[in-house]
C-alpha cells in the first residue's frame, strides 16, 4: 500500500539531502516525516511513541551534524524510525520487522548510517565512548553522539559509562531525551531529579541567558567560554539546591531545552559542536508527540499494532470464540493468587510492570511489588537480599534481559542458595523484535549453575503449578515461557505441587519418541497425531525440567526407542537436547537421536511461527524430522 509523502519528504532520501534544505523549511519537514510515521504504523504496525517523540530532534541531529562521518548511536532504537527513513530506507520501511525485511533497530550490517546495533537499553553512552576515544587515537576528527532516554537512563551502564566519560576528554555528546517515559512510566529517584531540572522556572530562565551569551563565545575567545561556564555552573548550584549529577561527573551539562523546536535545536548543536570535552544536552520531549491518543496514553501506544488514524481505534482481532489468555497474563494473575495465599511472596520487574504483567500485582499488592527500573542486574540482586530475610521474590524478567544479570544470578543467588524464583518471559523466539530480543540461551545458561532448577510448561495450568511448586521449592528455581498465547481456554485450574525433576508422558508410542520441553510439546502433539495418520506411533514425553532431568523416564525411553527426537526452543548449543544427549553418552546408551532448536546462527525477526518453520521445529518440521529418520533406517 502506497503511503503519501509531503512535498519535501518526498525528494529527501538521505541526510545529505537533508542538509540542502534551506533551515526555514525544516519545521515543515519535521511535521511530514511525522505524518508519515503515524501513516506507516497505522498500517503495518511497529513501535510508535518514542519514534514520535524524537521527529525534531532527529532531524535537527542529521541537519547539524555529517552523519555517517559523524557517527549517532540510538539506545535501544524504538525511537529510530524517524532516522531509518533519513537514511536510505524509506522505499523498503514498509517490511520493518516484516520477515525477510528491514530491523526495527539500528543494525551494523543494514546501514553505514546505523554505527552501532542496539536492542537492549543503557549501551549507547559506552559504545559512542569508544568509537570517540578510537577516533581520537587515529585523529580522525569526527562527533560522536549518543542519544539515551531517561529511562534508559536509569540502567547502571550509562552510569558506569558516564563516570568513564569524564575522565577521558573524548570528543563525545551524549543528548539525554528526557520524555518521563521507558515503556511505562519512570521511577526512582533519577527521574524526580530530571524532573526537578526541567521545571525549575527561575533555573531556566537564567539558563536561556546563559544559552545567549554561549552562542557568542566564539566573538571572544576561550576566556569568555570559561566564564559562561562557571556562571552556569553557579546558577546551576544555588538554583536547584543540588549539586549537579552530570558535572559531578565532569561532564559539561546543557539545557534542559525544548526537543521539539527543531530550529533551536540545530542552533544549539552547532554550537556543541564547538565545545570540546565530554557533554550532556539534556532535551525534554513528549513520547507519542503529535498523535493526541498517543500522547494521553504513551504506555498502551508504544507498539500499538494496526489502528484507524481518524478515530485513533487500535484493530483488534475479530474472534467470535472465546481465546487462551498470553501467557504473560497468567503469571500475572497466578502471582497474585500466590499472593494471597502466601504473604512471603513479593513481585520484582525491570520497567516491564505492563509487558510483564507484574502491574497486575502492583495494583493489588504495592507495597509487596517493585519496578525497580532498567536495572537487571539490580533486580536480582535485590530479589536475593530480599530472599535472605525470608521472602519468596518472584523475579520477572524477560528471556533476553537476563542475560544482563547473569553474574548477579550465579554470585548472589545460586552461590548462596536463595529460594529467589526466576518467571523468564519471552522465552524462545520473541518475533519481529528479532535477534536482539530473542530468548534463546537461557536454557543452556541456567542448566550449568549449581543450585539451580530449570523448568517450563507445556500450557497454561502447567505454568500456574510450577510457579506453586516454586514458591515451595526453597532453593532458586527458573521457569521459562513464551511471548504470546497459550493454548487453554479453562487454564484457572487448582494449584498442584509438581515433584521438581519429574516429567510426564503424554502419548504411548513404539516407533519413535518425542522429548520436549515446554510449549514445544504443543507442536510435537500435532506431529504425533499426523504421524499415526500415516502408521507411525510416535510417543510423547514432557519433560517439564531440564534440571534436574527426570532420569527414570529416560532410562525407559532409551530402554524402549531406537528413536528419539529432542524438541526446545532454545539454542542447541548446551540447551535441552545437549542435557538428553549427555545422558545418554553418561549412560552408554546407543540410538539414533535427533535434535531440533534454534541453531548456531543469527536467526533474525519475523513471526514465531516464521521463524519456528525457518528452524525446522514447527509441527510439519518435527513430522518431517520423525519420518526422515525413520526412512533413513530402512533404507
Amino acid at each position: 500500500m502506497h503511503i503519501q509523502e509531503g512535498p519535501l519528504l518526498s525528494n529527501i532520501d538521505t541526510p545529505e539531502a537533508l542538509r540542502r534544505l534551506k533551515a526555514t523549511q525544516l519545521v515543515q519537514f519535521s511535521e511530514e516525516l511525522r505524518n508519515y510515521i503515524i501513516d506507516h504504523v497505522a498500517i503495518y504496525g511497529g513501535h510508535f511513541g518514542a519514534s514520535l517523540g524524537v521527529v525534531e530532534l532527529t532531524v535537527a541531529l542529521h541537519y547539524a551534524f555529517n552523519t555517517p562521518s559523524d557517527q549517532l548511536v540510538w539506545d535501544v532504537g524504538h525511537q529510530a524510525y524517524g532516522h531509518k527513513i533519513l537514511t536510505g530506507r524509506k522505499s523498503e520501511f514498509h517490511t520493518n520487522r516484516v520477515y525477510g525485511g528491514i530491523s526495527g533497530f539500528p543494525k551494523r550490517k543494514e546501514s553505514e548510517f546505523d554505527a552501532f546495533g542496539v536492542g537492549h537499553s543503557s549501551t549507547s553512552i559506552s559504545a559512542a565512548l569508544g568509537m570517540a576515544v578510537a577516533n581520537q587515537k587515529f585523529d580522525k576528527n569526527r562527533q560522536h553522539i549518543a542519544v539515551i532516554g531517561d529511562g534508559a537512563l536509569t540502567g547502571g551502564m550509562a552510569f558506569e559509562a558516564m563516570n568513564h566519560a569524564g575522565v577521558s576528554n573524548s570528543n563525545l555528546l551524549i543528548v539525554l531525551n528526557d520524555n518521563c517515559m521507558s515503556i511505562d512510566p519512570n521511577v526512582g529517584a533519577l527521574k524526580d531529579y530530571l524532573t526537578d531540572i526541567s521545571t525549575s522556572h527561575f533555573y531556566n530562565k537564567f539558563r536561556d541567558e546563559a544559552w545567549k551569551i554561549l552562542g557568542k563565545i566564539s566573538k571572544f575567545g576561550p576566556n569568555a567560554q570559561e566564564l559562561v561556564a562557571n556562571v552556569e555552573n553557579s546558577i546551576k548550584s544555588f538554583l536547584l539546591k543540588q549539586s549537579n549529577l552530570f558535572e559531578a561527573l565532569n561532564l559539561r551539562y546543557f539545557g534542559p531545552v525544548d526537543g521539539h523546536d527543531v530550529n533551536y535545536l540545530v542552533h544549539v548543536f552547532n554550537d556543541l559542536k564547538q565545545i570540546p570535552g565530554p557533554k550532556i544536552l539534556h532535551c525534554i520531549t513528549k513520547k507519542g508527540k503529535g498523535y493526541w491518543v498517543a500522547e494521553e496514553d504513551q504506555t498502551k501506544w508504544h507498539a500499538p499494532g494496526s489502528f484507524d488514524k481518524i478515530s485513533g481505534e487500535i484493530h483488534q482481532p475479530q474472534n467470535t470464540f472465546p481465546e487462551p489468555p498470553k501467557y504473560q497474563d497468567v503469571f500475572g494473575h497466578t502471582l497474585v493468587e500466590l499472593a494471597r495465599l502466601n504473604e512471603k511472596v513479593m513481585g520484582i520487574t525491570p520497567a516491564m510492570p505492563s509487558g510483564s504483567s507484574m502491574n497486575i500485582m502492583m495494583k493489588e499488592f504495592p507495597e509487596r511489588s517493585f519496578d525497580v527500573g532498567i536495572a537487571e542486574q539490580h533486580a536480582v540482586t535485590f530479589s536475593a537480599g530480599l530472599a535472605t530475610q525470608g521472602a519468596i521474590p518472584f523475579c520477572n524478567i524477560y528471556s533476553t534481559f537476563m542475560q544482563r544479570s547473569y553474574d548477579q544470578v550465579i554470585h548472589d543467588v545460586c552461590l548462596q542458595n536463595l529460594p529467589v524464583v526466576f518467571c523468564l518471559d519471552r522465552a524462545g523466539f520473541a518475533g519481529a523484535d528479532g535477534p536482539t530480543h530473542h530468548g534463546a540461551y537461557d536454557i543452556a545458561f541456567m542448566r550449568c549453575i549449581p543450585n539451580m532448577i530449570v523448568s517450563a510448561p507445556m500450557n497454561e495450568s502447567e505454568l500456574r503449578n510450577l510457579m506453586f511448586t516454586g514458591m515451595e521449592a526453597g532453593s532458586p528455581f527458573c521457569i521459562r515461557y513464551p511471548r504470546g498465547k497459550g493454548v487453554l481456554i479453562d487454564w484457572k485450574t487448582p494449584f498442584e505441587k509438581i515433584e521438581i525433576g519429574k516429567g510426564r508422558i503424554i502419548v504411548e508410542g513404539s516407533d519413535i519418541a518425542f522429548l520436549t520441553i515446554g510449549t514445544m510439546g504443543n507442536y510435537a502433539l500435532s506431529a504425533c497425531k499426523e504421524l499415526e495418520k500415516v502408521g507411525v506411533k510416535a510417543g510423547l514425553y514432557d519433560m517439564r525440567f531440564v534440571k534436574p532431568i527426570d532420569e527414570v523416564m529416560l532410562h525407559e525411553v532409551f530402554g524402549r526407542y531406537k528413536y528419539i527426537i529432542t524438541v526446545e526452543d532454545g539454542c542447541i548449543m548446551g540447551g535441552f537436547g545437549g542435557a538428553v544427549t549427555e545422558f545418554m553418552v553418561e549412560h552408554d546408551y546407543h540410538v539414533k537421536m535427533i535434535r531440533l532448536g534454534i541453531p548456531d546462527r543469527i536467526v533474525e525477526h519475523g513471526t514465531q511461527l516464521e521463524l519456528h518453520q525457518e528452524c525446522g521445529f514447527d509441527p510439519k518440521g518435527i513430522y518431517e524430522a520423525a519420518l526422515k529418520v525413520l526412512k533413513a533406517q530402512t533404507v
